[in-house]
Formats: structure tokens, sequence, C-alpha cells
């Protein structure tokens, strides 16, 4: 059997923003099942009682916890932004190269734009405190 390669659309079509649209869908869907897992550690130190979510809080406020937070808003805005650009194409919208193109660039301005606002709000002096 002769050798094929595996990916020929890597070798025979020029890269495209569609194409990094679409791996940074897929990537960012992976990255909200992994911020899934903190999510349901905070949940669960919420129903473990005061001593549990002190210590999780300690942890989860931490300098790093928050650039990973803050890391899950971008991926959740763009997933959602593309999504919606994504629902748009199914119902016909929007294929023209043109419109694709500003939907592509409309999808990133409100994406960034999003993460912005919710890190601001999240993160802002005396957020989720008494």
């Amino acid at each position: 059997m002769p050798e094929r390669p595996l990916s020929p659309h890597l070798t025979v079509y020029k890269w495209t923003y569609a194409m990094t649209l679409s791996i940074l869908h897929r990537l960012s869907g992976i990255a909200l099942c992994l911020a899934l897992i903190g999510l349901i550690v905070w949940l669960s130190a919420a129903a473990a009682g005061p001593a549990a979510y002190a210590a999780a809080m300690s942890v989860l406020a931490s300098l790093p916890f928050k650039a990973l937070i803050a890391i899950a808003l971008l991926a959740l805005c763009f997933h959602f932004a593309n999504g919606l650009r994504h629902l748009a194409w199914d119902i016909g919208w929007g294929y023209e190269r043109a419109q694709a193109r500003r939907s592509a660039v409309l999808v990133v301005a409100a994406a960034l734009l999003a993460t912005v606002a919710c890190v601001l709000l999240l993160f802002r002096a005396g957020a989720g405190g008494p």
C-alpha cells in the first residue's frame, strides 16, 4: 500500500482565518471542559462547609488561578461568539467571503471585549465579598 499523507489539507491548502477560528473553537471547547473541573472543585468545597470553602478559596484566589480563570473566561466568550457565528451559518447567513471575514473580526473583537468586561467585573475590589 503506498504511503499517503495523514493530513493533505495542511500541504495543499493555504492557511486561512477560517481554519484558525475553527481550531480555536475546538480548543476553547476543550478549555471549557477543563475549567469545569475547577468549577466542580469550587462547588464541592462550598458544599463541604466553611472550612473547606476557605481552604479552596485561598488557592483559587491566588494570582495563577486568577490567570486561569481569565483564560477560561476568554474561552467561554470566544466559544459563545463563534457558536453564534456557526448558528448564523446553519441558517444560511454569512457564507460570502466578505461577510465571513467581517464576522470573524466581529467574533474576535466581541470575545476580547466581553472577556475584559467579565474580568474587570469579577476581579474588581470587593467583588463577591461581604
